[in-house]
């Protein structure tokens, strides 16, 4: 069953009048498409109109939709001869990033990126995306591995930000963080890093800190999350929909105030609802990019993301 954001109850009551008329004909014998094909009609117009002019807010809850796509997903659809790699040879293993080896459209990249589960269980398992400080060590091997081997570093973002619990602040969360953010910056081969959902405060720059960040259309990219943000300003998580506008945190955004270099178009009515052509968009965008590095030598690719992110810091001070 297709879950509906609170935004889209007129395109749930037609897609349930769809599901009324094919029970309907299903015991009938009526021939009905030519009403359910004037639905469908209604629902595409509908979802068009309703997804070209989505506000911040409801960019942030698509971004959360519990159906768009998922690193799992990712690696399985765009990569081949996938081979995990675990832990952070210090601690233990963090479930909420995956990591490893693979081959993209043949050539041999390095992989990892934060996962969220798409079931109850596995949300637990992998901490709803919250990387703990072994994750981020365990990001770091990865890039240092990369760097060993010549291999190009392929990075997704879905989190709504680093662990906070006691645990993860004891084993050094702001340090494995910084550590991770030195180890993107000091890679001498390409680090493209895509937004697919959520990109959380420092627990999403720690694996972003790319040559090249893409972003989905309606994922969103912010120093903390709306509800964090409000109750930090207004003392009141309620506020959460005018933090989101104040944030700046829509693709859009993010494209206007130089922080990513590329928009990854979704189908009409967001990723969730064709998360195959979704992910062929994104397939496109990072061979794009990848190939766009390939002319860069390892010192001149460290020289550009380092300079990228210094113009950052001076255009924020200007």
């Amino acid at each position: 069953m297709r879950h509906f954001l609170d935004f889209e109850k007129p395109i749930a009551a037609l897609e349930g009048k769809i599901q009324e008329l094919r029970h309907l004909g299903s015991d009938s014998g009526l021939n009905i498409a030519d009403e359910i094909g004037k639905l469908q009609s209604r629902i595409d117009k509908e979802l068009k109109q309703t997804y070209t002019k989505l506000g911040p807010w409801q960019k942030v809850q698509v971004a959360r939709h519990p159906e768009r796509p998922k690193l799992v997903q990712i690696i399985d659809q765009l990569f081949t001869e996938f081979t995990e790699l675990s832990g952070d040879r210090n601690f233990k293993e963090d479930f909420a990033i995956i990591g490893g080896l693979a081959r993209f459209r043949g050539r041999p990249v390095i992989i990892m990126g934060t996962e969220k589960g798409s079931t109850t269980e596995e949300r637990i398992k992998r901490n709803f995306g919250m990387v703990r400080p072994e994750g981020y060590r365990k990001a770091i091997r990865l890039m240092q591995l990369a760097d060993q081997f010549g291999l190009p570093v392929i990075s997704f973002v879905d989190t709504a930000g680093a662990y906070p619990g006691r645990g993860a602040e004891e084993r050094g969360q702001a340090e494995a963080i910084a550590r991770s953010i030195q180890a993107c910056l000091n890679l001498k081969t390409p680090l493209i890093s895509a937004i697919i959902g959520e990109g959380g405060s420092g627990g999403a720059i720690a694996l972003a800190t790319g040559n090249k960040v893409i972003m989905f259309e309606h994922a969103v990219y912010s120093v903390i999350s709306p509800e964090g943000c409000a109750s930090i300003l207004w003392r009141s998580s309620d506020k959460a929909e005018t933090a989101s506008e104040a944030l700046r945190l829509t693709a859009a955004d993010m494209m206007q105030l130089g922080i990513i270099d590329q928009i990854v178009d979704e189908p009409v009515g967001g990723a969730h609802r064709d998360v195959a052509a979704a992910l062929l968009n994104m397939s496109d965008a990072i061979e794009q990019e990848l190939v766009a590095l390939d002319a860069l030598s390892p010192g001149e690719l460290r020289a550009n993301r380092r300079d990228k992110y210094v113009a950052m810091g001076e255009k924020s001070l200007a």
